[in-house]
């Protein structure tokens, strides 16, 4: 079973399959299973489950992972849920849209 998601297409994971060497080392670090084996690399399997935590771009020596480390949503809802305007991901009718 796949765990709860809170927010489509808000993760700033990017991949760049020409820069993968199939080293498998995201696949070791990633606590979501966000990446998956594909053709001796890897590939984006799941990238709405991302929690933007930062392993798998520390791992990659090909560079071929991006993302802005943080805590993905989490930290925008609890801003929401204590009424505070600058809520990233989440605006007041609770759709996504971050840098407001």
């Amino acid at each position: 079973m796949r765990p709860l998601l809170y927010f489509s297409d808000v993760v700033t994971l990017t991949f760049d399959a020409d820069k993968c060497t199939g080293c498998g080392m995201c696949l070791a670090v990633c606590p979501r299973e966000v990446l998956r084996p594909s053709n001796g690399k890897v590939e984006v399997a799941w990238r709405d489950a991302c929690i933007e935590c930062g392993a798998c771009r520390r791992n990659c020596p090909g560079g071929a992972l991006k993302v802005k480390p943080g805590v993905g949503c989490a930290s925008a809802m609890i801003d929401k849920m204590l009424g505070r305007k600058k809520a990233c991901c989440v605006d007041d009718d609770s759709s996504p849209s971050c840098g407001q």
